[in-house]
């Protein structure tokens, strides 16, 4: 007879030459469910010639052990073919054949059981230890429910096995059952810490939360912020804001990170397609929709310009020595474009102010962009303009960003090199001061390096302050070096701002969220 496992979609049968085993249900009630449960057919009942394949058990046999993983079936993902097995629609014209030839060698069987059981009936007198029948039952069971592996024989041939030769190997089985057992055990935990290991890996590559909890190194190296306490707050700061896509493939925290790891590490939009697994028109959807979230969220609330009150509560000694009526520190930085772009008078240019076009006297070609920033004199960020083209004068650029309206009288201005805005800062009641002018130190002393000796160290400091804070905003956010990219250059209609414009912003905004890179004290 043709058997065939009655495991839904295992199509493994038993036939001439196979390796499989088919074993027919338990007789044991509580086993037999159990194997019922594990096939999991809603409403099937095996019946005689129900058998189960051998794929089905993780060591390709059943083990009579209800302490084995064995004892009940559990390989039911993906069973494996037979390798010898062919498609369902060849076999059909051999299995009228198959059957009478099983049916032959049962005959032949049965013709010499007789003698079989004659030959072997003086080994049921042989005394022995005592067994229970339940034992004995035992030992027939696992004779009954294994069918043969090698594809000869039926139903009948498991049967055939006298209840003496079980007698005689049964200590024997029974030992090498139990070390088998102990051997899938060991091998079974070994599997599972394994497998434990590889979860753990796999998660500390992925690009998750839970990846970047408990791993401020990596918070650092993709994000640039300091820790994931920090990180954790920016992204409730944003959640409110950010949109519920259905089917959406990236988590609102991917979302954020894809755009920190865009801005920290430069990453072409391609690049971070194939890391997050997303199209490339979803990463520059995202980086674009949470850079303009970021701007209208997170800039208004990590730069500012402070009250007169709180900048001088907090001011650094090295500054409370030399300017302690210091408000702002200025200096320029600029960015080159990926492809120039040409400027006229008469059409404003998306990266620019009206005001700045006004005072070029002809088109030109703009090949980089220039920003003003102000940095307090505790380190952080509190001012940043909007870009300008690279050939616009850096007094030009002042008097239209904006930056003089914060000014109050009294104020002291710190600037590295001559900015020119003297007589602007002067409007305003304000002083500027170069700190760096070294002719206008020693105009009248006949020897200059005798003067430069008496500048403190805490002076030298206060000269490279605000380099220092441009240089760390720059490195720590790659994207900031430039080229830009021609994309990031077109105007945002609802805010009136270019991407890279609201970019310099947000990264300047999360670079004060980090501890000063440069200390006075």
């Amino acid at each position: 007879m043709v058997h065939t496992c009655v495991v839904a979609g295992c199509r493994n049968r038993r036939t001439p030459g196979t390796t499989l085993s088919f074993y027919r249900f338990p007789r044991d009630p509580e086993r037999k469910q159990r194997w019922i449960a594990a096939v999991n057919r809603e409403g099937w009942v095996p019946n005689e010639g129900s058998r189960l394949c051998s794929t089905h058990f993780i060591s390709g046999k059943q083990v009579k052990n209800p302490r084995s993983p064995d004892y009940v079936p559990s390989v039911f993902t993906s069973a494996p073919l037979s390798p010898n097995i062919q498609e369902a629609a060849a076999f059909e014209p051999y299995d009228k054949q198959e059957a009478h030839v099983e049916a032959a060698n049962a005959l032949l069987y049965l013709q010499g059981q007789g003698r079989l059981d004659e030959d072997l009936s003086h080994l049921r007198c042989r005394p022995g230890p005592e067994r229970t029948k339940s034992s004995v039952n035992s030992d027939d069971e696992e004779k009954e429910d294994e069918d043969d592996g090698g594809g000869g024989g039926d139903d009948d041939e498991d049967e055939s096995v006298s209840e003496s030769e079980n007698v005689c190997k049964g200590d024997k089985a029974l030992g090498n059952s139990t070390v088998k057992s102990l051997n899938y055990e060991a091998c079974l935990n070994a599997l599972r810490k394994e497998n434990m290991e590889l979860r753990e890996s796999l998660e500390k590559m992925s690009l998750s939360e839970v990846a970047f909890r408990n791993d401020p190194e990596k918070v650092q190296f993709y994000t640039g912020l300091p820790n994931y306490f920090v990180l954790e707050t920016v992204m409730w700061l944003l959640v409110p804001h950010m949109k519920s896509e259905k089917n959406a493939k990236l988590s609102k925290f991917q979302q954020l990170l894809l755009t920190l790891m865009r801005l920290r590490l430069d990453l072409k939009n391609q690049d971070l397609a194939y890391r997050f697994g997303v199209k490339v028109a979803t990463v520059t959807r995202t980086v674009h929709r949470i850079i303009s979230i970021m701007f209208t969220t997170l800039v208004p609330t990590a730069v500012f310009w402070p009250s007169r009150t709180e900048l001088r509560k907090n001011l650094p000694a090295a500054v409370r020595q030399t300017h302690p009526d210091c408000a702002v520190i200025l200096d320029c930085f600029t960015v080159s474009l990926e492809k120039a772009v040409s400027v006229d008078a008469n059409r404003q240019s998306p990266t620019e102010t009206a005001e700045v076009v006004r005072h070029l006297s002809r088109p030109t070609s703009v090949s980089e962009l220039k920003y003003v920033i102000g940095v307090a004199p505790q380190g952080v960020v509190m001012f940043v303009s909007r870009g300008s083209p690279g050939n616009v004068s850096d007094k030009t650029l002042v008097e239209s960003c904006g930056l003089l309206c914060k000014l109050l009288p009294g104020d002291v201005v710190l600037a590295e090199r001559d900015f020119d805005i003297g007589d602007l800062v002067g409007a305003r009641k304000a002083e500027l001061k170069i700190t760096n002018d070294h002719s206008k130190m020693f105009k009248n002393d006949q020897n200059p390096r005798e003067e430069a000796s008496l500048i403190s160290e805490e002076r030298m400091n206060v000269y490279r302050h605000v380099g220092r804070v441009v240089q760390m905003v720059k490195k720590r956010y790659s994207m900031l070096t430039g080229p830009v990219e021609s994309p990031f250059t077109v105007i945002d209609r609802s805010s009136n701002v270019t991407t890279f414009d609201k970019i310099v912003q947000v990264a300047c905004a999360l670079n004060n969220l980090c501890i000063s890179a440069v200390p006075l004290e």
